[in-house]
């Protein structure tokens, strides 16, 4: 049917939705008249995903709950289901017909890919983050790599009962919430740091404003107040850049009671600890990280990146931040925060931890203080 639909109903569906008809009127005035209601919601529902960008094939992954992660490597398709990258038997023609599905995803992200720019990062009208590479540099086709919007957002309770949080790290943390402490969540990339940052941030008291920076909009927290800014990329004349750094700024005159970094893996960390370190109280920022003791390094390596001295990044942290949460993901897949530490003061800063899943650690006097309710 798919196939039926994009060699001889797309080109004249396509004409009469360009010419501004709705879709489901293009649908019907192209389809036979013989076709049933089935058919006919089959073909719209192509429609729709292909106006939309990934097409029907890998809409129908990226809406499986279980799938975080669609890559297309040239005409071969990837699939995270939760625990290894698993090859789905789907077939999108050649070469041309990827090129062609990149571009158009790109597009409906609202950015460019072409031979000028062909690397594109962007957000589907579905939440859906998309990063496309042509061929060249993309050697053997192009790459597409596709990462699901969580749909559901997850409760502390929730985490818990996964076995993401222990009971003891579940009460630590909402402590941490109530105590208004600046916290750093730090992990590798897909061990659910944005996830869990989700759910801590849908526990904050209900009249508070919580400011969301971002790459691209990915927290749902469930809650009244949430406001999101999102970086802007330069245009083809290299004009109309709006940076992490400059939407920090922006946020602090905003009036927020919360100031939130989706990610922190550039320049803006200066901006960030400054915020921090004067009186923008309660602030979270996820951070990429082997482990919560490689943080300070990590730290190190950004501040210079905004022309700060290592005393100065040591001096502005151990002042500011009051934890930090580390996510880890097992190899089965499961998520789950590891644990839980704090700065000890000195040149260089060292991180202690303070909780594991197993209990208590020698920084927990440290942080005790800043989870009492």
């Amino acid at each position: 049917m798919r196939e039926n639909m994009r060699t001889n109903l797309w080109p004249s569906i396509r004409k009469d939705i360009a010419a501004g008809s709705a879709p489901a009127w293009a649908v019907a005035q192209n389809s036979s008249p013989l076709s049933g209601a089935g058919r006919l919601i089959d073909t719209l529902r192509t429609v729709d995903a292909t106006i939309v960008g990934p097409g029907a094939e890998l809409m129908t992954l990226l809406e499986d709950p279980s799938v975080s992660d669609v890559l297309v490597n040239g005409t071969t398709v990837w699939a995270d289901r939760g625990g290894s990258m698993t090859r789905v038997p789907i077939e999108l023609g050649g070469e041309g017909a990827v090129r062609e599905l990149a571009v158009r995803m790109a597009a409906a992200a609202g950015t460019r890919l072409d031979e000028a720019m062909p690397i594109a990062d962007g957000t589907l009208a579905n939440g859906t983050r998309l990063h496309a590479v042509l061929s060249p540099p993309a050697v053997g086709g192009p790459l597409i790599s596709l990462r699901t919007k969580r749909k559901v957002t997850f409760t502390l309770d929730q985490l818990e009962q996964s076995g993401t949080l222990t009971p003891q790290i579940r009460d630590a943390i909402r402590g941490l919430i109530i105590a208004r402490a600046t916290v750093l969540l730090s992990g590798a990339t897909g061990t659910g740091k944005t996830t869990l940052l989700s759910a801590i941030l849908s526990e904050v008291d209900a009249g508070q404003r919580i400011m969301c920076i971002e790459e691209v909009p990915e927290l749902t927290p469930a809650h009244p107040h949430v406001v999101t800014l999102c970086q802007r990329e330069a245009n083809v004349q290299g004009e109309g850049a709006v940076s992490l750094t400059d939407l920090v700024r922006a946020a602090m005159r905003m009036r927020p009671d919360r100031i939130v970094l989706g990610e922190c893996r550039g320049p803006e960390v200066r901006d960030v600890l400054t915020a921090f370190n004067t009186g923008h109280e309660g602030g979270w920022a996820t951070i990429h990280a082997n482990s919560a003791a490689d943080v300070p390094a990590r730290l190190v390596a950004l501040g210079a990146l905004a022309g700060m001295s290592d005393t100065t990044v040591h001096a502005q942290t151990v002042a500011a931040i009051d934890a930090i949460i580390h996510v880890v993901r097992l190899p089965g897949g499961h998520r789950q925060v590891s644990e839980i530490g704090v700065f000890e003061p000195g040149v260089p800063m060292r991180v202690t931890t303070a909780l594991t899943r197993e209990g208590a650690g020698p920084g927990y006097a440290r942080l005790q203080p800043r989870i009492q309710r």
